[in-house]
């Protein structure tokens, strides 16, 4: 298993991704709210659709992988499994997109 912790805060995930570093940031919403806000450079892959579709992250298995939600919950059960799947840099964005509009992008939607 992996030595990162499990949780990776908003201000970190921006600073990581302003200095240009490789990350997947997924989305592990469903379409709707998907629809409502998205952070930039987000891919979608909702956790309803994950165990079918995890193949799509083999490219980026050793790569690290930021997960995000509403709140935090779904993307750590999503970043937790992940890691069961090898993806050993999978970690979740606590507070989720939520914590984002309000730490990070007031343009981003709140719901």
């Amino acid at each position: 298993m992996s030595d990162l912790p499990l949780e990776v805060t908003c201000g970190e995930t921006k600073r990581r991704l302003d200095a240009g570093e490789e990350l997947v940031l997924l989305d592990c919403r469903e379409e709707s709210e998907f629809a409502i806000g998205v952070i930039d450079g987000a891919t979608l892959l909702p956790m309803s659709g994950i165990q079918a579709r995890v193949g799509e992250l083999d490219p980026h298995r050793d790569t690290p992988v930021v997960v995000y939600c509403h709140h935090g919950m779904r993307s750590a059960q999503v970043a937790n499994w992940l890691r069961s799947q090898g993806f050993t840099a999978a970690q979740s964005m606590a507070g989720g997109i939520d914590q984002w509009a309000v730490e990070i992008d007031p343009g981003v939607p709140r719901y």
